[in-house]
């Protein structure tokens, strides 16, 4: 499956909250989100356009590789994410996600990966119908970065055309035009945090 992604800065963050309110948009409650990216320790995922992350989501923590962008017209890239179990904890450290996220990193640091950076964020999702689907939208508040909305639909090869058209029809009704096609990770990175 590939991932077909828009994000936008935003500038008020409540007018477009209440734009997607007015499509009919579901919103759920928000999360807490910490990213944690590595390096591989191989290859430079910078030119080769990949990513390697652990996300926790209060106890729940899933890793996911990014592939390669292909196209200049959105972030669509192949995605692989899986959640992984729940570990126990070493004596006397975290419980719960934060165990799980530490040991996996330690997992990733003893085969060679390099912990590059952590991206907090707060998140507000929801769904919108639009065009016969339903887009995923998030409103994300960056640590050191801002506010942006994301607006993604997940595609087959054959499907991306379309599933950035219907993003593209998404985002102009909204008034989103300038879009970010750098990551959280670049933007907190050239930000300097």
């Amino acid at each position: 499956m590939y991932e077909v992604e828009q994000k936008f800065r935003v500038g008020d963050p409540p007018a477009l909250e209440a734009r997607l309110v007015g499509l009919a948009a579901r919103f759920r409650e928000p999360v807490e989100q910490v990213d944690r990216y590595f390096a591989h320790p191989c290859r430079d995922f910078v030119k080769t356009d990949e990513a390697l992350r652990l996300r926790r989501v209060g106890d729940e923590v899933a890793v996911t590789w990014k592939g390669p962008r292909i196209d200049s017209a959105s972030k669509t890239r192949r995605e692989l994410e899986l959640g992984l179990a729940q570990v126990p904890p070493l004596p006397g450290g975290p419980r719960g996600g934060q165990a799980t996220l530490n040991r996996w990193t330690e997992l990733l640091e003893a085969l060679g990966f390099r912990r590059v950076r952590d991206v907090a964020k707060r998140r507000r999702a929801a769904r919108v119908p639009w065009q016969g689907t339903e887009v995923e939208v998030a409103l994300d508040r960056v640590e050191g970065v801002g506010d942006f909305v994301e607006l993604e639909l997940q595609a087959s090869e054959g499907e991306v055309p379309l599933a950035t058209a219907c993003i593209e029809s998404l985002a102009r009704t909204l008034g989103c035009d300038a879009q970010e096609r750098r990551s959280y990770l670049e933007l907190v990175i050239a930000a300097g945090r």
